[in-house]
This record gives C-alpha cells, sequence and structure tokens, in this order.
C-alpha cells in the first residue's frame, strides 16, 4: 500500500500571506480508494480545496500537573494574534457547540482545553518565556488573562526536550522562567538525566492516576505588581443581585481568586465535581458572585464583561473547617490530614481536583488574618508552613511565605510539587480555511 504524501509548492509570500512559517507547508487531505480488494491512498485537488487542505504546526500534546495542554513555541505560529488564535482553537476544536471538542486535540473540560506557548526567553537572566491560554469549548474565546499553575510544571519538559534550553548536567535543574500572562517569575526544579528530563517516578499526586518524577515549583512574589488585597481589606461583602451580601475575600496571588464559605452556599465544602456540575442553578449562582468579585476587584467594568470575556480569572472557590471526606477515587480522606477543605471552580464548572494556581491564592489567604481562609483553619499556621488543601481528588500542600511590608501584605514565595511529560509529540493539523 502507497501512503506516499503529495505536497503543495508555495512561494515564501503564499506562505506569509497565510500567516504560516516557512517550515509548516500545506498539506492536502489523502483520502482512499477501493478496488479489487486493494485499497490505496490517493492525494485529492478536486475544485472544492479550502476544506480539503490542512496546514501542520509542531506541537507538544503534555500532562503538567492535573491539566493537559497543547504546547507550542509561538515560532510556529503566525504573529498576528487573530490569526493565531483562530488556528488554536480549531486545533482544539473549538467553539463545538455540542460541547465535546470532537474534531480537536481538546477533551471538553478546562482542564483538558489549554494552550501553552513556551520560547527561548529574550529576558536577561531568565531560561524561557511562557504565556498561557484557557481555550473554552463552545465558545471562540481563549482567556489570555492568567496563568496554569499545573501546566508551569511541564514547561521546563518541554523547553529541555525542544532544545529551548542547553542540556544541562546530571541531577536537579533550575530553569527560571518568565510567565508572560501575570508577569511573573517562576522557578522550576526538575531532575534530570543525560541531558534530558526525567519524566518517570514515585511521585503520586492526587488526581493523576499514575506517578511521575517530581517537580517543584517556587512561585516568586505571586501577586506580581498588583496588590495582594486588590481593596485592602482581608474580607469584602459584595452585593450579588438576586443573592444579596456574599462576604468574600479578594486575593491576588498565582490567578485573582474569590473565596467565600461553603456554609454561606449552603455547601460543606465536600461536595463531588460530578453532583455539583448537574446543578445548573448552584453554577448559575457561582458565576454571578464570580462575576461580581471580578468587578470588585478592578477586573472587569461590569459583571456581564466579567461572563462574557474573562472566564478564566479570576477563579472562585469556597472553603470549610477540615471535615472527613471521600475523595473521588473513593479513598477516604480524614479530617486530622487536611488543614481545611475546599472547592474551586474552573471555567464554569466545579474543577475534578484544584487548580494549582488557586492553591497558591489559598495559601497565601490562610496566612492573613481575618481572611476567611485563615477563619476556616483550627489553628492559624506560621508563615512558610504547608498548607494542607482538602479539595475533590485528595489533598495537596502548598506553602507560602508571606510578610508586612510597611502595612502591605506580600506574598515572597509560594512552593508546590506537580510532574510532568510528553504525552504525544509530532504535527498538530488544522483546516487551512482558518489561516
Amino acid at each position: 500500500m502507497s501512503t506516499e504524501d503529495t505536497e503543495g509548492t508555495e512561494s515564501k509570500a503564499e506562505i506569509k500571506k497565510q500567516g504560516r512559517g516557512a517550515g509548516q507547508p500545506l498539506r492536502h487531505i489523502r483520502q482512499p480508494i477501493i478496488a479489487n480488494h486493494y485499497t490505496g491512498w490517493i492525494t485529492s485537488f478536486v475544485e472544492q480545496p479550502p476544506l480539503m487542505s490542512l496546514i501542520r504546526i509542531p506541537a507538544v500534546w503534555m500532562r503538567g500537573g492535573t491539566s493537559k495542554g497543547l504546547f507550542v513555541d509561538p515560532a510556529d505560529l503566525p504573529a498576528d494574534p487573530a490569526q493565531r488564535d483562530a488556528l488554536l482553537l480549531r486545533a482544539l476544536g473549538s467553539p463545538d457547540p455540542y460541547g465535546t471538542q470532537m474534531d480537536g486535540l481538546g477533551g471538553a473540560t478546562s482542564s483538558t482545553s489549554k494552550v501553552a506557548l513556551v520560547s527561548r526567553s529574550t529576558r536577561p537572566g531568565f531560561d524561557l518565556d511562557y504565556r498561557f491560554g484557557a481555550v473554552t469549548v463552545s465558545e471562540a474565546v481563549i482567556d489570555w488573562s492568567g496563568n496554569c499553575g499545573n501546566l508551569s510544571a511541564a514547561v521546563g519538559v518541554f523547553g529541555l526536550h525542544r532544545g529551548l534550553v542547553a542540556a544541562p548536567p546530571d541531577g536537579v535543574v533550575t530553569l527560571r522562567i518568565w510567565q508572560a500572562n501575570l508577569g511573573q517569575t517562576i522557578l522550576a526544579h526538575l531532575p534530570v538525566q543525560d541531558g534530558q528530563p526525567v519524566e518517570d517516578g514515585d511521585f503520586h499526586l492526587a488526581g493523576v492516576a499514575f506517578p511521575g518524577a517530581e517537580i517543584v515549583l517556587d512561585f516568586l512574589d505571586p501577586g506580581g505588581e498588583t496588590a495582594l488585597l486588590p481593596t485592602g481589606q482581608p474580607t469584602d461583602r459584595l452585593e450579588v443581585p438576586e443573592l444579596g451580601v456574599i462576604e468574600a475575600s479578594l486575593i491576588n496571588a498565582g490567578n485573582p481568586t474569590i473565596f467565600v464559605r461553603a456554609a454561606d452556599l449552603g455547601l460543606t465544602g465536600t461536595e463531588s465535581p460530578s453532583e455539583f456540575n448537574r446543578d445548573t442553578t448552584l453554577l448559575a449562582r457561582c458565576e454571578a458572585i464570580r462575576a461580581q468579585g471580578a468587578v470588585a476587584m478592578g477586573l472587569a467594568g461590569c459583571a456581564a464583561d466579567a461572563t462574557a470575556h474573562r472566564p478564566h480569572t479570576p477563579k472562585l472557590a469556597f472553603v470549610a473547617p477540615a471535615r472527613a471526606y471521600r475523595a473521588t477515587d473513593g479513598s477516604l480522606i480524614g479530617a486530622d490530614t487536611v488543614d481545611l477543605t475546599a472547592r474551586i471552580l474552573s471555567m464554569g464548572k466545579l474543577h475534578h481536583a484544584f487548580t494549582a494556581t488557586g492553591a497558591i491564592a489559598l495559601a497565601v489567604a490562610a496566612m492573613l488574618p481575618g481572611s476567611l481562609a485563615w477563619d476556616a483553619l483550627g489553628a492559624p499556621l506560621a508563615t512558610g508552613a504547608e498548607v494542607r488543601i482538602g479539595h475533590a481528588a485528595g489533598v495537596m500542600a502548598v506553602g507560602a511565605m508571606v510578610v508586612s511590608d510597611h502595612g502591605q501584605w506580600r506574598a515572597e514565595k509560594v512552593t508546590t510539587q506537580r510532574s510532568a511529560r510528553r504525552l504525544m509529540e509530532g504535527w498538530v493539523y488544522i483546516p487551512a480555511l482558518v489561516a
């Protein structure tokens, strides 16, 4: 059986016109024909071709922490943001009115519909530049307003495999990553052997079925240039239409995050994602609170704007004192193994575990007297101590260094442990019509 490809030959001007790099030739779909029990492949050049031709982009599909996403070097994408986003949306299969992303790589959940753009850094003192995009499943929206702390663990792995960073000696290497969305610094400490990252190991992560190599992430000054407490108060009162007054802690660390009491929503903090996400009325109430919190944090002009254009940030989480519950894998989480319980919503649904950036914000909030997270703790924790968060899939420990600087709270560093690995490496094919 012949499987030869015929590639179109194009001028550099035509390639540039279509928004593609010289290394991204137009590819034509091969269609099967069957004759005399022989199956072969021919290349179709019929005259309705816009949908019959594909472009290809080198990419890696990776797991980072409890998320999966498409990793691409931005040099392999169009420079125009609109063309870039159109390609990435189509690669993941969005927008999809059926909510499945069937014609793309996305997994139709907030944890599996993500993109990461990683390149050799142009900033002095940094190894890699990293920009994150949260891809909406049903809408043609990529939200570039925040970071994914889970995929942050895969940035160094991608950079080393792609040769964006010089091969280091064996041992644990520290890579300095510039998080471009938020203007923040991440230090990734990952094991290396023979110049390549080690991806297998015995580190177990709640929410991931198989163990991997431990990667330690330090998020330096995770509040960035913004105020840790955007309103200046550890707890605020939000006026939410049709719901009334809701007390909330608004925290700028990791990603902007809104914390409310589980009890104020009639919840316990031990809810399972499957049951929670079937309650459309509850989801709508949570979005109303999230959108109003976005306005209070100065991130949106009105609640409707936050819902339409900022689905990724701020996040909404609810917290409660420690209590025993069953994780989604059926294991019993004892009340004495956690400091508090919490659940977080991501892109309109309850997260299957807990977002890493949300955990950063929660660990910081737990160090702030007067915040709802502080109140949920059985006893205050010393700064730098690990906060054990009981989430839907298990337990996550996050350490936060928070100090008072001239009367203002500042997060110096937040540390967490993740794992990451490549799942697929090659080309992603996209209909040329979107270019």
